[in-house]
């Protein structure tokens, strides 16, 4: 209040953010520690983070606390304090007049060539009594706290983001509606500015997530983004810096190895400046930004210059790719998990991978002395018939069995099996096994040379099949076992058959066989893939087409509306995999006969509304991809013959072909399969079926 006694508008203000402040319980306690002084007490608080991660509101709310305590404060901005030693002493000298007094220094990022002087002259002249408080982006140089005369007079603290309970507080506090928050967390990680603005956003706009692109979980508006990358990243001095936080963004963990291959020689100097950038964080294994950073740096180059981000994605891809194949057994499965880290946003992999840090749990070998430990704990989780069966598995392929540690424990958290099986090896001892044999016998026998594998024994001691550290690992050695295997035909992944992974596997194009296993009261389901049609390179190209489309159209879906593509009413075509090969077979029979086509359930299929392409299309181009994978040629001509040609029957359609009956019975059938399953992977990645060769629209 003024001298009259009435409100000013920097009291209301004041009091807005007082209410308004939330969490920063520790660093509160440790400003009132140095407060209440004492021979132990810290004199000078250094806080540090990134921009927009609240330092200034908690400089502010100490200001708060002093003046609570009839503390004189002094208050310093580093953006408008003299930029020479001579000229910020004479801002700072206030605090020299009393020994109680709060020296607040705030935004020192723009005064930091004054650190040294800070520290060596003007620190020291301060009244003992005094308590100061530094805040900027950058920490202090390790040299301070190298130093035994500021041992116990010098706090660094890094201010970091809210945590979630905090977060939904902000949210709350400012009137956002609880269904919208996890979108707006998922984006911005806590992070207080980014909170601030979203929340801001989610209040002007009236859509069903305000201020959120509800194609795309977890974007903000365009506005948003801006407001962030100006706020935390700046302008980076040229292309090639820009070019290097793109790659920081996409990637997981970002090495000078990495920029090096990516972006040449210059990579050095570019992991140097990164390594200094208050929004980038150091690993054991490298650099990578601030959750919020990297989602804003992603969401602005994928809007700004889509065919760059696929650009970026694709390179990453095919040189993580490699280091999967070709990486040593200590960095195999960081390799692996680097690589699917790029596959975060297609709607699937973030709903079972967390990408816990390095280190937290331990891959290793089974060694002889740990297999009663491993049997036993299978027993444990799936009972006495499994146990004997991974005994009997651990006899004959002891080298297939995994354990995970959590250090620095003994223990083992968890254990599973990647079994290499030829034909017909151990169907007669595991039911799991002779399912999987049954499968391979009906679509696919193998060739000389092959064989299959089977994922088995999935099991962790705290938690069983579902996400978690352990059960990370488990599926990363999956995946890079599938890519380093040239003689692979088949995978089985084998899972309780309680649907947990359904969704996970069938995107995965794991097809869940046919019969379920039963034993020990427990019933699991083998989830297959035949990889010899389609190359785990091509495999994950194709990811990449489905996720980067995924993404990309969805962002251009936001602002749309809600009809669907094509203007197409009616309901959306959600059925089982069964249901929709069932569909698609029947369409394939109709193809030349339009008015019955036209009743097709199909024709509210994804394929069709989506992307107002015509079920004749999507059913043709279909087809045409056959000759795309080995030996679909056969298959191509079957299928032509049998639904596009037109013959009057199966065995004129042989006749016309040269080919026994028996023959064309078999390659239609095989052509059949592959159609559906060509049609079903769109269908769920909501890519668009387009005929092999043309154009992207991306």
């Amino acid at each position: 209040m003024n001298a009259n006694g009435m409100m000013r508008l920097g009291d209301r203000l004041k009091k807005t953010r007082r209410d308004s402040f939330i969490g920063r319980d520790a660093e509160l306690r440790r400003f009132g520690r140095a407060l209440d002084g004492g021979p132990d007490a810290p004199r000078v608080l250094f806080l540090h983070g990134p921009g927009g991660v609240g330092k200034s509101a908690l400089v502010r709310r100490f200001a708060d606390e002093a003046e609570l305590r009839n503390r004189p404060v002094v208050q310093v901005d580093g953006r408008t304090a003299p930029a020479d030693a001579q000229g910020f002493g004479r801002a700072v000298s206030p605090a020299t007049e009393d020994p109680r007094a709060v020296l607040l220094i705030d935004t020192f990022e723009d005064r930091g060539h004054l650190e040294t002087w800070l520290f060596d002259e003007c620190l020291p002249y301060l009244p003992d009594g005094t308590v100061t408080v530094v805040a900027g982006r950058q920490a202090p140089d390790p040299v301070r706290r190298a130093d035994p005369a500021w041992a116990d007079l010098l706090d660094v603290v890094q201010v970091t983001a809210l945590d979630p309970a905090e977060s939904r507080l902000f949210l709350l506090r400012r009137g956002i509606p609880e269904p919208l928050h996890q979108d707006i967390l998922s984006f911005t990680g806590g992070h207080p500015l980014a909170l601030a603005l979203a929340a801001a956003a989610a209040v002007r706009h009236t859509g069903p997530v305000p201020g959120v692109d509800s194609a795309v979980a977890g974007s903000p508006g365009q506005d948003v983004i801006a407001a962030l990358l100006r706020h935390l990243v700046g302008d980076p001095p040229t292309r090639a810096h820009r070019a290097a936080l793109e790659v920081c963004a996409h990637a997981h963990i970002t090495s000078e190895q990495l920029l090096r291959a990516l972006l040449g020689e210059q990579g050095r100097e570019l992991f140097a400046w990164l390594r200094e950038q208050p929004y980038i964080e150091t690993t054991t294994a490298g650099v990578h930004p601030h959750d919020v950073v990297r989602e804003a740096l992603e969401a602005d180059l994928r809007w700004r210059d889509p065919d760059g981000f696929a650009d970026l994605h694709t390179r990453l891809r095919e040189h993580l790719l490699e280091r999967v194949r070709t990486a040593p057994p200590a960095r195999f499965l960081h390799a692996v998990g680097e690589l699917q880290f790029l596959y975060r946003r297609d709607g699937f992999m973030s709903d079972t991978h967390r990408w816990h840090p390095y280190g937290l749990v331990e891959d290793l070998p089974c060694r002889p002395s740990q297999e009663p430990a491993v049997v036993e704990l299978v027993r444990l989780r799936e009972g006495a018939d499994s146990a004997r069966i991974a005994a009997h598995w651990l006899a004959r392929q002891p080298e297939a069995f995994r354990i995970q540690k959590v250090p620095p424990g003994d223990d083992i958290a968890g254990c599973s099996a990647w079994l290499k099986l030829t034909a017909f090896e151990g169907e007669s001892h595991d039911p799991v096994a002779a399912v999987a044999w049954e499968h391979v016998r009906r679509h696919g026998p193998l060739r000389t040379g092959e064989h299959i594998s089977m994922a088995r024994f999935h099991v962790g001691r705290g938690t069983y099949q579902r996400p978690s550290p352990v059960m990370d690992l488990v599926l990363w050695r999956m995946f890079g076992e599938i890519v380093r295997d040239e003689k692979l035909a088949w995978t089985f992944i084998a899972m309780r058959d309680d649907g947990f992974w359904d969704k996970h596997l069938l995107h995965c194009d794991m097809r869940p066989v046919d019969t379920a296993v039963e034993i020990g009261g427990h019933r699991y389901r083998l989830f297959a893939h035949d990889w010899r049609p389609l190359p785990t390179a091509s495999w994950l190209a194709e990811k990449t087409d489905g996720m980067l489309g995924a993404v990309l159209t969805g962002s251009a879906r936001a602002g749309a509306g809600t009809e669907p593509a094509g203007g197409q009413g009616g309901d959306a075509f959600v059925v089982t995999h069964a249901e929709f090969t069932a569909a698609a077979r029947s369409a394939l029979r109709t193809l030349r006969w339009p008015d019955e086509l036209a009743l097709s359930p199909l024709q509210n299929s994804r394929l069709v509304r989506a992307h107002a392409m015509p079920l004749d299309d999507v059913l043709r181009n279909a087809i045409d991809h056959l000759p795309l994978e080995r030996g679909g040629e056969r298959g191509h001509r079957a299928a032509l013959a049998a639904f596009v040609e037109g013959a009057s029957t199966q065995e004129a359609a042989a006749r016309r072909l040269g080919l026994p009956f028996s023959t064309y019975r078999r390659h239609l059938a095989g052509a059949v399969e592959r159609i559906t399953d060509i049609m079903w992977r769109h269908e769920i990645d909501g890519t668009p079926l387009r005929r092999p060769g043309a154009p992207s629209t991306r």
